[in-house]
């Protein structure tokens, strides 16, 4: 049995990186997962977070833009995302 791989990644780090959010229209939607972020990247500016409705309004996607140091915290924070209860999905 061989030895497991180790994960390489493709990106250069650090490094400037878009996460997208989607999930229910909701008030405290961007506060929240503008928390969830800061968790695991404190240097985190909720001001630089981008708002898009969609075309019934029911729905919000966010663009949250992380000075990433490594893939292992772009990992927290995406397991942390989706984990989140008003998250649908997380490109």
């Amino acid at each position: 049995m061989s030895a497991p791989e180790e994960r390489t990644s493709l990106l250069t780090f650090p490094c400037d990186f878009p996460i997208k959010v989607m999930g229910k229209r909701v008030d405290h939607f961007a506060q929240d997962i503008a928390a969830v972020i800061s968790r695991h990247a404190p240097d985190f500016d909720a001001a630089s977070i981008e708002m898009r409705a969609s075309s019934g309004g029911n729905y919000i996607s966010l663009t949250c833009t992380v000075a990433a140091t490594s893939q292992a915290q772009l990992d927290d924070i995406y397991r942390a995302l989706t984990s989140h209860p008003l998250v649908s999905v997380v490109l």
